[in-house]
């Protein structure tokens, strides 16, 4: 690792490009789930995965396009994912303030949650959501509503587990004929809400330790044993728990404009990288130091330790990183937000939600004259051999 001025960028570097070479150079022994992921992304937007040829009927040259792999880890693919979440996000948005709290579990425990990420995953989101519902009950007597989204990483792509909750301020009544606000710039206490965070995931760790479900491989292998497990959830509980709550947002608006950056997110942005180093086999990328007032820095790294980093962060199959609580949970989401809106109403607050600007689902343009005026011509099957300027042609 290396750190220093920002190198000039490669022109069109891409995560892509960086992947496939620290693939090339050192082949990792990976799960096979890992190696579908990486050769999606390695597919994406190739023939590979093949894509539809068109012919512009104004200027009569035709191109082709190539289909998505549509993984949740490639960036390349999440920007319009997102776009399309936030549309059916937005319609549950109500005139209330919404407050941002951030669950992060002590690095600790990290060696342990790599080893069963789909169990430690789950009781974070549990732990957490269980927490901010009591919290609701007992300040408010009420249910409030909590969008919640997984992260794993740190700027510079170490484990860092924590989960975004973007939280209503109030809630609905436990008859329903009522909504219970909050104060507009106060939610709750940090200090108490850590303790209680604390509390449920250790004892969640406890119970899944007890019904011997959690790995131990490697150098975990001799906290396997009960005595060393207790010491490791003795250490973890001496240790104050990080909750952080941020300044409330400005309003629904600013809600959607935060969870566009935050939910379709992955480890790391390709307009991150700077430089690839063929020669070294090095990788040069910025990050921001928040210990450090947020400076930009720089960071080198190895192909093969970037890409250790990078498999840090791929998901289990199947997981669901943004999940909803309270009244939006999934069962009573509509029928909730819809009695919200009415009780709202009642009480007096009118205010509707300012509409969102998304970005629209591109159209499909000739990329010569601009035209919208397309003929498909051809079906490119996956794996073709034939070469883009095959393809692309007058």
């Amino acid at each position: 690792m290396a750190c220093g001025s920002p190198p000039t960028p490669v022109a069109e570097l891409s995560l892509t490009a960086v992947l496939r070479a620290a693939l090339e150079s050192s082949p990792p022994s990976l799960p096979q789930h890992h190696w579908r992921i990486l050769n999606a992304l390695l597919a994406c937007r190739t023939l590979a995965l093949g894509g539809h040829r068109y012919r512009c009927q104004d200027c009569g040259k035709t191109h082709f396009v190539p289909h998505s792999c549509r993984n949740r880890h490639c960036p390349l693919c999440q920007g319009q994912a997102a776009s399309e979440w936030l549309a059916k996000q937005e319609t549950a948005l109500l005139p209330v303030p919404y407050f941002h709290l951030v669950f992060t579990l002590p690095h600790l425990l990290n060696p342990l949650i790599s080893q069963n990420q789909r169990a430690l995953y789950t009781l974070l989101f549990t732990a957490a959501s269980q927490t901010l519902l009591q919290f609701g009950q007992k300040r408010f007597g009420a249910q409030i509503g909590i969008t919640a989204v997984l992260h794993t990483w740190s700027q510079t792509l170490l484990d860092h587990y924590h989960l975004h909750c973007i939280v209503t301020g109030g809630g609905l009544s436990g008859h329903g004929d009522r909504w219970v606000s909050a104060p507009p710039n106060y939610l709750f206490p940090v200090a108490a809400v850590s303790k209680v965070f604390r509390g449920k995931f250790l004892s969640g760790l406890e119970e899944l330790f007890a019904q011997k479900s959690l790995q131990f491989h490697g150098q975990l292998q001799e906290s396997a044993q009960p005595e060393a497990f207790k010491k490791l959830l003795r250490q973890a509980a001496a240790n104050k728990w990080v909750v952080y709550a941020k300044r409330p947002f400005a309003g629904p608006k600013q809600v959607l404009a935060y969870l566009s950056r935050y939910t379709h997110r992955v480890a790391i942005s390709p307009t991150r990288l700077l430089n690839w180093d063929e020669h070294k086999q090095t990788v040069t990328f910025t990050w921001r130091d928040y210990a450090d007032g947020s400076k930009r820095k720089i960071m080198t790294l190895s192909l093969k330790e970037f890409l250790r980093r990078f498999c840090l962060h791929l998901l289990p199959e199947r997981f669901v990183k943004i999940r909803h609580f309270g009244f939006l949970s999934n069962r009573q989401r509509q029928e909730c937000v819809s009695q919200a809106r009415g009780l709202l109403v009642d009480s007096g607050l009118k205010q509707s939600v300012e509409p969102v600007e998304l970005k629209a689902k591109p159209g499909l343009v000739c990329p010569y004259c601009g035209s919208q005026r397309l003929s498909l011509i051809e079906i490119v099957p996956a794996g073709s051999r034939f070469s883009p300027a095959r393809l692309d042609s007058s």
